[in-house]
């Protein structure tokens, strides 16, 4: 009996093994849920950060490509800068010096105006003390006259009195002696001025009229080498030709029929460039224009680009054909300088241009 009671116990720990079995593995089965979910959670939170990475990794090549674009912008802009700079100081050369004698004979004449002020105040005090003595004198005379006693003391005092108004006018005559010269001489300063001033108008004008002369030259004689064609005009002081004869739609690439006719604009400058004077600082401007219509490609991300790389292209050339580089600007408008603001294909047309300059440094 005894031995059936134990069995009987034993059987009944089995069911209780079971149920704490089936327990732990539920916890097993819900810890690896709740690890599964965090492992999902996980990974689309590194999905959400990788994208997001993605894109700030876009922004900053975006930003390094702006950034090298607005470097090379600058670049120019400070060459730009420079040859303003050079130009400025030589051009101002001459102009300067006129200036120093004129700034010293303004001087001069600003002290010769307050010896005059001095010398006039010095008179008007002289005339007011001979007015006084003149009066005094008449007054003494006239008790002179009507006194019967007159004396040898008042005899002296009249006579001192006429010594001392003699003395007076002659150094008013010499007083105004010297201020009749001092007005002469500031007579002779003002015109001395103005004729330094009308040197220095002149020096001016004939720098501009000089290179004036040689630039009406140069476009004389381009404009013989390229031919008689209807579009390409001459506009004030600058040369205009499209960039339909040069460059193929889109592209900075000189066609082979703009090559004859850099050659021909290499060869007229040539000839210019040897006939003016060493003393003029001269440049020719290469300056790139296109129509509205945007453009954005991996070479040329907007006109500006484009623009700008038809100008230097064009420098480039002329370079290997003889051109000194220190005589050479290239420079990029984009389309944001139209010569017609019009939405026609003749107005895109005319605003897609190269436009040469010969100016100043």
């Amino acid at each position: 009996m005894h031995s059936i009671a134990r069995r009987r116990r034993g059987l009944d720990i089995w069911p209780g093994f079971v149920d704490a079995l089936s327990s732990l593995i539920l916890v097993m089965v819900f810890v690896l849920l709740l690890f599964a979910i965090g492992q999902f959670v996980l990974s689309q939170t590194i999905a959400g950060k990788n994208q997001a990475l993605a894109e700030l990794n876009s922004q900053i090549a975006q930003l390094a490509k702006t950034l090298s674009l607005a470097q090379d912008s600058n670049r120019i802009l400070d060459t730009k800068a420079r040859e303003l700079s050079a130009s400025l100081g030589t051009a101002s050369g001459e102009r300067d010096a006129l200036k120093s004698q004129l700034d010293s004979a303004t001087t001069e004449a600003a002290k010769l105006n307050a010896d005059i002020a001095a010398l006039a105040a010095l008179k008007q005090q002289l005339e007011q003390q001979v007015a006084s003595l003149s009066g005094q004198l008449d007054t003494s005379k006239k008790d002179l006259v009507a006194a019967t006693d007159l004396n040898v003391k008042s005899a002296a005092q009249v006579e001192l009195m006429n010594r001392q108004l003699a003395a007076l006018r002659e150094q008013l005559s010499k007083l105004s002696a010297a201020l009749d010269l001092a007005n002469a001489n500031i007579k002779n300063k003002d015109v001395k001025i103005a004729d330094l001033g009308a040197q220095l108008n002149l020096a001016l004008a004939n720098k501009v009229n000089q290179l004036e002369k040689y630039r009406s030259e140069f476009f004389g004689k381009l404009r013989e080498a390229l031919g008689n064609r209807a579009d390409i005009r001459v506009v004030g002081d600058r040369f205009i030709v499209p960039t339909d004869i040069l460059f193929d739609t889109g592209s900075a690439d000189l066609n082979p029929s703009a090559q004859t006719s850099l050659n021909q604009l290499a060869q007229t400058l040539n000839q210019v460039a040897a006939e003016i004077p060493s003393t003029l600082d001269w440049v020719v401007r290469i300056d790139g224009h296109t129509d509205k219509r945007p453009i954005h490609t991996d070479q040329f991300p907007s006109n500006w680009e484009l623009s700008t790389a038809r100008a230097v292209a064009i420098v480039k050339y002329l370079v290997v054909q003889g051109i000194p580089a220190n005589r050479l600007s290239a420079n990029g408008f984009g389309q944001f300088q139209p010569l017609d603001p019009a939405d026609t294909p003749d107005a895109y047309a005319k605003n897609r241009r190269i436009e040469i300059q010969l100016t100043n440094r």
